[in-house]
């Protein structure tokens, strides 16, 4: 079967719908985020799953040599007009290996794992990214906090943006939050799913020690604060490599 995400992240309007992200908000978290890691200039960082590399850009503006790699190639074609002597986006899938003991940080950013239909394939994500660090490298995961999303799981909404209507239904079904998008644009209707694992701290924990990480902090917010399993927004993981794979 055809990973969903493989056409609805190349689709204009996964685009369309997701186009007002806050993009002062991604700056804001990548400045305190960099103020605790203590990351020197220069440092080489892999943004795993880049979007349109609105987080890519701006920390190659602040000093370090950044490669954004993600599986859609309507984003990295998006992105690629802004690529420069130390910023680089490539298509690539993050179960893959990338590059080994190559970088200082890799970070995964705004919900970016969790896609898949098989468990085992965050694992190779994390297995993935051990090998592209470098002895003692950072890895960073942004994650929504799940039990605030499903808590206020909203089962249906819509939304109209420029002139296409957007039918959005959501449930959780096997531990995974599913989401529903009929889209209609004039007499055409299209549908589309995201489906996202509903990970906890807990199954972070169980799959950094078995790929080679240590956790070394969690928040729950963009500033930084004391994660909270009932009301924050984030679930924010710092984790650092201790054991090197050579092979997923």
């Amino acid at each position: 079967m055809k990973d969903w995400f493989k056409d609805w992240f190349n689709s204009p309007y996964y685009h369309l719908l997701y186009k007002n992200r806050d993009d002062n908000e991604a700056r804001s978290f990548m400045d305190v985020l960099l103020q605790k890691l203590n990351m020197k200039e220069g440092s080489c960082i892999l943004d795993l799953a880049c979007g349109k590399g609105r987080h890519s850009k701006y920390l190659n503006e602040k000093g370090f040599d950044v490669t954004g790699v993600d599986l859609a190639k309507e984003s990295i074609c998006c992105a690629l007009p802004f690529e420069n002597e130390n910023l680089h986006f490539y298509v690539h899938d993050m179960r893959n290996n990338f590059r080994i003991n190559y970088y200082d940080g890799v970070f995964n950013l705004y919900t970016s794992m969790g896609y898949f239909d098989d468990a085992k394939d965050n694992l190779k994500v994390l297995k993935a990214a051990n090998m592209g660090l470098k002895e003692n490298g950072i890895l960073v995961i942004d994650f929504f906090n799940a039990n605030k999303v499903i808590a206020n799981l909203l089962a249906q909404e819509i939304k109209e943006l420029d002139g296409i209507v957007f039918t959005i239904r959501k449930r959780l079904e096997g531990g995974i939050i599913k989401k529903y998008i009929q889209v209609k644009n004039k007499e055409t209707i299209k549908e589309y799913e995201e489906k996202v694992q509903a990970l906890t701290l807990k199954d972070f924990k169980e799959y950094f020690s078995s790929s080679g990480f240590e956790l070394e902090q969690v928040y729950g917010s963009y500033l930084l604060e004391d994660f909270n399993e009932e009301k924050s927004d984030r679930l924010i993981l710092i984790a650092r490599k201790k054991q090197h794979y050579d092979k997923l």
